[in-house]
């Protein structure tokens, strides 16, 4: 009877992982201790398995997104009662989205039991943008610009050529400076390549009715970074904004 309650989820074995923090920088590692523990009968262990995972938004609505996967063990017995430590590094690619209000990441950790309900355990951590996307982030502040709004999106139909099928938008608006009367927001889109970072700009205008009812007031172009220099950066995204603006 233990067996067969085990295999609907009730006395099975259990997982959780633990992160020494639960902040980490898009493009880097974390190190992680994975506890095993047996349930109330042994049970065989097809795999440790892990997902980093997001949602993003389509034309159909929100659609999960797993970002990466990848298995930590081979095959291993877990006796009942038995308590067992597994350590791991977890990486997270460029790519992760930036957690913000309303984007969130988490970690799925599962056991990959054969015919039974796998155990699993979740994990919400926050991702601080790379490098280079901090930099530019940095040189819209110091422009005058604040995040006003962030999501993933859809890259289906787009002009974004990215890794995933989805891309993170980030919606900055101008509080002070010399933009603040001529932009109305500026939607920043960070696509990662082998070697550098391309930032697409899309650039609002404070054009009036008649042009926002066009879409004539939105201009587009695209930067790449290929270094995390402020000093460089913040004039190349100044000129471009006073192109398009």
């Amino acid at each position: 009877m233990k067996d067969v309650l085990s295999r609907i989820g009730i006395g099975s074995a259990t997982v959780d992982t633990v992160l020494p923090t639960d902040s980490v920088r898009a493009g880097e590692a974390v190190r992680a201790e994975v506890h095993v523990e047996g349930g109330s009968t042994d049970q065989d262990i097809d795999a440790i398995y892990f997902a980093l995972e997001t949602e993003y938004r389509s034309d159909e609505g929100y659609k999960d997104a797993i970002i990466d996967q990848w298995q930590l063990t081979e095959p291993f017995t877990i006796e009942a009662g038995e308590e067992r430590r597994f350590e791991t590094t977890i990486d997270v690619p460029r790519e992760t989205p930036v957690t913000t209000r309303s984007t969130a990441v988490e970690i799925e950790t599962g056991l990959d039991i054969s015919m039974a309900v796998d155990p699993g355990d979740e994990d919400y951590i926050e991702v601080e943008p790379t490098q280079r996307t901090q930099v530019v982030f940095d040189a819209l502040d110091s422009l005058g610009f604040s995040l006003y709004a962030s999501a993933c999106e859809a890259t289906a139909g787009s002009l974004f050529t990215a890794s995933t099928n989805f891309v993170q938008e980030f919606e900055f608006r101008p509080q002070r400076g010399e933009f603040a009367d001529q932009v109305d927001e500026v939607e920043v889109v960070p696509v990662f390549d082998d070697s550098h970072l391309t930032v697409y700009l899309e650039v609002d205008r404070s054009a009036g009715l008649l042009s926002e009812m066009t879409d004539a007031d939105e201009r587009h172009t695209k930067l790449t970074i290929e270094a995390p220099d402020p000093a460089a950066i913040e004039p190349r995204l100044a000129e471009a904004i006073r192109e398009l603006s």
